[in-house]
């Protein structure tokens, strides 16, 4: 009964977008792209520098507002379940899977992202955050009947975790009224990767990798 539930409900936030774009307004979490570029170097032109030779890594992803809601994320053993929405990870996000593209590794506390496209998810406990990068495939639209992608963190598994890394949750000294995902302090080694809403942030420093 709860699974049926779950499905009915879902199909209507994905039928009630799908309105709402026919209809032209703008969507309750309008989509969002965190990017950077790494590797390249300035080289002068006659119209001045530009950028050449750099990779990209780029977040795309649903950015949910506020709107007035308090306690976004819960306390105790409730911690992240009405963000979950019955998944067992948080999509990052909203809507479809948020996804992360890089064209060059990269390595978290040690370990390696290889080149390549993911979904991105986030195991949510209190002041202990798990980013997980994942080799699950992306819905472009929402059908319950397909079991290889996912819609969100909708049918999320863990067998096809790729990396999993903590995040360092802290407190912002003010509201983030749209959930945001930004890349901070970046150099050309590397830098963080942020996530903002309300007054909570959670990041994760990376290297650039060869």
């Amino acid at each position: 009964m709860r699974l049926r539930t779950l499905v009915v409900a879902v199909s209507m936030v994905a039928l009630a977008g799908l309105l709402l774009q026919a209809q032209g307004q703008k969507p309750a979490s309008p989509p969002g792209t965190a990017a950077t570029q790494v590797g390249g170097k300035y080289v002068p032109g006659k119209m001045g520098q530009t950028y050449q030779d750099g990779k990209w890594i780029e977040v795309t992803y649903g950015r949910p507002i506020k709107r007035g809601r308090q306690d976004l994320f819960g306390a105790g053993a409730k911690y992240g379940e009405a963000l979950n929405a019955g998944s067992p990870v948080w999509r990052a996000g909203a809507n479809q899977t948020t996804r992360l593209r890089t064209e060059v590794p990269l390595i978290f506390d040690g370990k390696t992202l290889p080149v390549g496209e993911y979904s991105v998810f986030v195991d949510l406990k209190e002041n202990a955050w798990t980013l997980i990068f994942s080799n699950w495939p992306a819905q472009q639209k929402y059908d319950p009947k397909d079991k290889t992608a996912l819609w969100g963190s909708y049918g999320y598994t863990p067998d096809q975790d790729v990396l999993r890394v903590g995040m360092q949750v802290g407190v912002l000294p003010f509201s983030m009224d749209q959930f945001t995902i930004a890349f901070t302090d970046m150099t050309a080694a590397g830098g963080k990767l942020a996530m903002m809403w309300d007054r909570t942030m959670a990041s994760v420093a990376f290297r650039v990798g060869n």
